[in-house]
């Protein structure tokens, strides 16, 4: 489930659209924010948990859409999430709030979605587009099969966090290099003429 800023105070019964779970191509095991009845999410999950999920153990390769809400909302489900260590997370990109600068690089991939998803009502109508866009984090070898899948077929732009060794030596990954080394150590061929600095 999720809570568009728009329904504030009307509900937090959104489900994640169908084609999201058909591009990453896989099973989950637990959805661990599982709303009450049918949603697109049980097709691709075994089980859910749709009550009390933060005070109950989890298990397995998990999927979580939990309830976007309130200041600070995500917090408690994402610590739970990296502390579980293995699954797909789908949150707002909003990247200059506080808890995506605490968990966004405990991921280990990061898929942007392409296209602001249309989240769907308990009666499988589509609800407006919402303010921002979503983004996939994955933890964990099956998390990242899962965004590498999603990323293959559309979905969005995948990006791998920076490592603490990169960050450490200065390169972050996709970080272009201007010291005419290439990534391989070799050097770069000069593509510039006299005629360029005059």
């Amino acid at each position: 489930m999720a809570l568009h800023e728009q329904a504030v105070g009307a509900t937090d019964e959104w489900y994640t659209p169908r084609h999201v779970f058909e591009a990453m191509r896989v099973r989950f095991d637990l959805d661990v924010a599982a709303p009450p009845g049918a949603c697109p999410a049980g097709d691709f999950c075994e089980y859910e948990l749709t009550f009390e999920s933060l005070s109950r153990q989890w298990w397995g390769f998990v999927w979580m859409n939990p309830p976007f809400g309130g200041r600070n909302a995500l917090d408690p489900w994402l610590k739970k999430f990296f502390a579980h260590g293995e699954g797909v997370a789908l949150v707002p990109d909003r990247t200059s709030a506080p808890w995506w600068q605490d968990y966004a690089p405990r991921a280990d991939l990061i898929l942007f979605v392409r296209k602001k998803l249309r989240f769907l009502r308990p009666d499988g109508t589509e609800g407006a587009s919402p303010a921002q866009g979503t983004t996939l984090l994955a933890a964990g070898p099956r998390g990242c099969v899962a965004l590498r899948n999603a990323a293959r077929a559309g979905l969005g732009l995948l990006l791998e966090p920076p490592t603490e060794d990169a960050s450490q030596h200065g390169s972050a990954v996709g970080e272009a290099r201007t010291d005419g080394v290439g990534d391989d150590g070799s050097q770069r061929p000069n593509n510039t003429s006299e005629a360029d600095h005059d």
